[in-house]
């Protein structure tokens, strides 16, 4: 990679990372549009870790709980199609339990509590990926503050997958 593109690309995840915290700080609106105007310009064939992370933070600006899910799904997208070989790079597998972590709570916001306790198990299955600092203990924290919520909902409560019995 030329160092011309490597500056583009982190010119690219710079603009997200200041559009994420316009939105950390109350400002969704703007946050929004210029989450947008990054989508805009890189659009569905660009690169798929830029795609995962700024849909990701779409997800999080949206009102509308529908639109969230419809971002969060592209962001899920986006982090399987970085995948070569059997399963996705470990730049791309750290996200996972965030991602699914996201999905669940779109979908207990839909009123769909399977839906997000699918989600939630695989969030959870995937927390191996992530390290032991800040991040990791936050989301870790927030898939047991979500499990906590989901054992309130009437229905079947956490159960593996498929995937989790390997």
């Amino acid at each position: 990679m030329t160092e011309q593109q490597e500056a583009s690309e982190d010119a690219v995840m710079t603009r997200i990372g200041q559009a994420a915290i316009l939105l950390h700080a109350g400002d969704r609106e703007e946050a929004r549009n210029r989450l947008g105007e990054i989508w805009s310009e890189i659009g569905t064939e660009g690169d798929s870790l830029h795609r995962c992370t700024l849909a990701h933070y779409l997800a999080d600006a949206q009102d509308d709980p529908a639109e969230e899910l419809a971002w969060d799904l592209r962001a899920l997208a986006a982090a399987h199609a970085d995948s070569d070989g059997p399963g996705p790079p470990s730049a791309v597998r750290v996200f996972y339990p965030s991602l699914h972590l996201s999905l669940a709570g779109d979908y207990l916001k839909l009123r769909r509590p399977e839906a997000a306790r699918i989600h939630l198990a695989r969030a959870r299955a995937a927390t191996g990926e992530l390290a032991d600092d800040g991040y990791g203990n936050g989301v870790r924290a927030a898939i047991a503050r979500l499990e906590r919520r989901l054992a309130a909902e009437p229905g079947e409560g956490l159960r593996p997958f498929p995937e989790q019995n390997q």
